[in-house]
Parts: structure tokens; sequence; C-alpha cells
């Protein structure tokens, strides 16, 4: 029986001569250095302000307004019309406002416990997001498989990995007519990278590519750093945000942050990033303000997580030994929550803009 113990065991041998990653400059921690400019589009993905509820003509105007080169439109939801007049009205709008849009949906495994019918099976609605991509002028198509429950449902993540790629090869002749990829992300604890890579190379790298989403990794029982050296090669669009590791309870704590205020060492993470994948946008998807714990101290945890590999495993808990509690998101006593959550998430996102400009060297503009 594959136990906890062992594979700690396991881990520690192959994590050993692996030194722990340096603490990233923080704007908690330490003063920002002064920038050294990567030519890499900076933009953000509008998930990251989701309660205001925004709409695409409102979100672009908003984009301009921060200086960005990019924005991503990661749902069906946030156009007020799939008409083909509308959507040409939106690109010109972009492009008038000297924005580059991707764009995007939600889960095209119709077997996973994420997926939601509403544009129809799934394949029906990854056509959908392909010709409203290829409407609003987006060179990708962002979408995701599940989630981290479906390790435990019937066949666990290869019965869903599966379901997912025969999803994609049923729209190549689609993705390839329209001249973009889909851009499969390793999602809300779904698929480490490596089982990601696999899942592209299985349906066809000329028309799928990844989302590489380094919030997400933590998720996964991975660092980020390790996520961007396995997924850069197929990299055609990201999510990133920040993320607080700490031990607690039976296990590890995670709560995504705001860019620079979690661990992540964003100036060899940015570095490696331009380095690999210097034509994807840094598309920031800033989710923040809650924690998730993983039980990995309990024998109970591991059965549904019997493919985590020993040396990503091992430099997650180098992450975990290195952080600390950070507190919840809670409105004050007596503060509207709709309207106090609002002004988190731009606060958020705009404090994230911030130290991708000015500490990282974001940004074409």
């Amino acid at each position: 029986m594959h136990t906890r113990r062992d594979f700690i065991k396991t881990s520690i041998a192959a994590g050993a001569g692996i030194a722990a990653a340096p603490t990233s400059t923080s704007l908690i921690a330490a003063s920002p250095l002064p920038a050294v400019k990567r030519n890499l589009k900076l933009g953000f993905d509008n998930f990251s302000i989701r309660a205001l509820g925004w709409k695409a003509p409102r979100l672009l105007e908003y984009a301009s307004s921060l200086v960005v080169d990019t924005i991503l439109f990661s749902d069906l939801d946030v156009y007020e019309s799939h008409d083909d007049a509308y959507l040409k009205d939106i690109r010109q709008q972009a492009s008038d406002l000297g924005l580059e849009i991707q764009a995007g949906t939600g889960g095209i495994c119709g077997s996973s416990t994420a997926f939601n019918d509403k544009y129809g099976d799934a394949t029906t609605h990854l056509k959908l997001a392909i010709r409203v991509a290829k409407a609003v002028g987006s060179d990708v198509v962002r979408c995701y498989q599940g989630r981290m429950e479906d390790r435990t449902t019937p066949g666990g993540l290869p019965a869903r990995i599966d379901d997912t790629v025969k999803t994609l090869q049923g729209v190549r002749s689609e993705a390839l007519d329209a001249g973009l990829k889909i851009a499969v992300e390793n999602h809300a604890g779904d698929m480490q990278a490596w089982m990601l890579a696999e899942l592209i190379e299985r349906a066809g790298p000329d028309f799928v590519g990844a989302t590489l989403d380094s919030g997400n990794a933590t998720w996964t029982l991975e660092d980020p750093q390790t996520n961007l050296e396995i997924l850069a090669p197929y990299a055609v669009c990201t999510g990133i945000r920040d993320s607080m590791l700490w031990k607690a309870g039976n296990g590890v704590a995670v709560q995504w942050m705001a860019v620079g205020e979690g661990l992540t060492d964003w100036h060899a993470y940015m570095d490696a990033y331009a380095t690999l994948c210097p034509n994807a946008p840094v598309q920031l998807e800033i989710i923040s303000g809650f924690a998730r714990s993983f039980n990995v101290d309990t024998d109970d945890f591991w059965p549904p997580y019997r493919d985590i590999r020993a040396v990503e495993y091992s430099r997650w808990l180098s992450m975990a030994n290195r952080g600390y509690r950070v507190p919840p998101f809670t409105p004050a006593e007596g503060e509207d929550r709709q309207l106090a959550t609002q002004q988190y998430q731009m606060a958020e996102l705009e404090r994230s803009v911030r130290y991708s400009k000015d500490v990282l060297g974001l940004g074409l503009k």
C-alpha cells in the first residue's frame, strides 16, 4: 500500500540536493528593486475582478486605464452577445485602445465535475468558443479540463484526460481553420504540469497549447518554477499570481496572493519566462483572500494523488517550510460585503500590475 510515509521518504531522497528557492522580493518584506525591463506583454484575466460583473466594453476601458497590453476574457458570459456584429465591435474597440484580446471559456471535459452544459455538450461548447475567439481577434481559446475533485471520479484523472483529448481532436479542423490554439489550463488542482504536457502531446501540439497558471500549480502540490519549466514550450496564454504556503493542521495550507506578496521568486521566474516563452502574454489572474488545506500528513489524503511525483512534491514542501500564515479577506464589521469584495479585488489586481511594471519590468507600454 502506498502510504504517506513511503511517499515522503521517496520525496526526500528525490529532493536531496535541491536548494530551497529564495524568497521573492515582496511588497511586504522588502523594498522593490529597480526594474530590469523585460519585453513581455502584460495584461490581466477578467476573472481577477469578477465581483464587479463588468462586460467586455467596460473591461476594455479599465484595461486601457491600467496601461496594459492585453486582456484575457476567460469566459463566454463576458460578452453581451455572441453575434458577429457585436464581437466585431469589441474587436474594434480593443484595437482603438491599443489592446490585444485573448479569449476563453470554461471546462471542456463533459465527464468532469466542473462541466457546465449551458452552451451544449463539450464539442459544441468548444466550437462556439473558437468562433467567438476568431471574431474578437484572439489567437487562443483558453479553457480547462476540470478540477481536483475529478481525482475521485470513476477512472480518475486518466479517464478525464481521455475524454478531454477526444473533445479537442473533435475540433481540430475548426481550430486550424481559425488560425488559433486551444490553450488548456492546469486548473483548480486537476493536473500537474507534466500531465498537461502529455495531454497536449496526445491531442496534437499543432493546435493545442497550454494556459500556464502559476497559482494553480500550488494546488497540485507543485511549485510554480517547475510548472513553468515544464509547460513553457507549450505556453500561449497564462494565469499569473503569487502563493503563500505554510504548515498547518494535518498538512499544508495554500493561499493565493497578489504578485510579489507570496513565496514565488518572481525575478527568477520572469528571467526563465522571458527565455522560455517570450511570446506568451503575462496575464495576471489574481485570486486571493482565502486558504485551502491539503492534509498531506494523513494517509487518507493520498489514494487520489498516486500520480504526484516526488521531485515536484519535495519542492512544494520546501515552499511550505518557508511560509507563514496570512489572514483571509474579511470585510469590516458593518461594511457591505459585495462592495468590499469589489474594492478588494480591484486593489489586489492594481497592486499586482504596479509590482509587475515597477519591480519586474513587465509590459511593452
